[in-house]
């Protein structure tokens, strides 16, 4: 089987709310083989960026568009494809865009190799840790702390047992900070755990300070309070407070993690296999952070692609600790655009058994939305 073809095609909704939801558009790729198999994987980055580090031609030897370095190619030898790309657009694939639109094409030739053998990802990646994994619904805040309450009793009668709110309006005020993660804990109940996204509001004073006071909330974790370069801020507000710190969703590639894991000190290791180099390097972000005692969870607020590729993701790794199950209701995209088949009990979903991710495109959505 060879590779003859790699598509990154770019969808958008007809109208972008200017909000911190990444479901509005979506940068798709599908590689393409002579065998009639066909890959599908996501890129969670600036769409149009990628796509250009993806169709881009050759430049010279260290510097050339990914797509064109696969054609002809065995899709099964995805490690050597992996550094194939990296080594051969080093000039601009060492961090970043590049490394995001690996993840796609990495992820989508790990599904051909699944859909080809007729097994799942997860038993490809020597996995097989769980049948079920229990999932947080993650959401944004509400603009008020009473609308928070409200999408948090909602997901508690969904049957969710962890919740996450995250970004705007947190890091206005420090009244209207307590007050959103108060009523947060109101509306969820004892019994539920609360995550809090911060989206990188506070410096490490301040972040100190918030994680006191919203121990008083028993959150489960707090997200991203800091800048993601600020590894000495993160090392402060870790050894200051007993609330997990968890980060790493703007990291790509494992080198980046050891700088949060080792300087940073963090307490929950986040990754997006659409930004991270998909399946091949998260394999190994995990390996690191289990020599370092750390759990990871995923990172996914794009697609359920995203969510399909967690899913076998954490499914082949020992330190898995629970999976984000975007909840989001107020884009389309994201339910417009696959078919899977999720089992959600309980606060658990149920381990994928199909050949690959098990995510097939609407075609029908890719047509109405497609860009470029």
């Amino acid at each position: 089987m060879k590779i003859t073809r790699v598509e990154a095609l770019y969808l958008r909704l007809p109208e972008v709310k200017e909000q911190c939801d990444s479901g509005q558009d979506v940068l798709i790729v599908r590689v393409h083989t002579d065998a009639g198999i066909i890959g599908i994987g996501e890129v969670d980055s600036s769409p149009l960026a990628a796509k250009g580090a993806i169709e881009g031609p050759f430049s010279h030897t260290i510097t050339s568009g990914l797509g064109a370095l696969l054609i002809g190619e065995d899709p099964f030898e995805i490690e050597r494809l992996w550094y194939k790309m990296y080594e051969q657009n080093i000039y601009s694939g060492r961090r970043g865009i590049a490394i995001h639109a690996m993840s796609g094409i990495d992820m989508a030739l790990w599904d051909i190799k699944g859909k080809a053998l007729g097994l799942p990802v997860w038993k490809l990646l020597g996995g097989g840790f769980h049948k079920k994994i229990r999932c947080y619904a993650s959401n944004l805040f509400g603009p008020t702390p009473a609308a928070t309450r409200d999408l948090a009793m909602k997901f508690r009668d969904l049957g969710f047992d962890a919740v996450k709110f995250g970004w705007q309006p947190l890091g206005e005020s420090e009244k209207k900070d307590i007050a959103l993660v108060s009523a947060a804990r109101e509306g969820l109940g004892d019994d539920c755990d609360l995550m809090i996204d911060a989206g990188l509001v506070y410096d490490a004073k301040t972040a100190i300070q918030r994680a006191r006071a919203f121990s008083d909330y028993k959150i489960f974790w707090l997200e991203e309070p800091l800048h993601p370069d600020n590894y000495e801020g993160y090392r402060r507000l870790s050894e200051a407070t007993d609330v997990r710190i968890a980060a790493g969703e703007e990291e790509s590639s494992r080198l980046s993690y050891l700088e949060l894991m080792d300087k940073g000190k963090i307490d929950i290791v986040q990754v997006d296999l659409a930004r991270c180099g998909g399946f091949t390097e998260a394999m190994k972000i995990a390996s690191l952070a289990w020599d370092r005692g750390l759990p990871v969870a995923n990172h996914g607020f794009t697609t359920y692609i995203n969510v399909a590729a967690a899913l076998h993701w954490l499914n082949a790794i020992p330190n898995a600790l629970i999976c984000e199950y975007v909840a989001q209701t107020n884009t389309s995209l994201r339910d417009m655009l696959t078919r899977q088949d999720f089992v959600f009990e309980d606060g658990y979903l149920r381990m994928p058994e199909a050949p690959g991710l098990g995510i097939d495109l609407i075609e029908e959505t890719v047509n109405k939305l497609r860009v470029s």
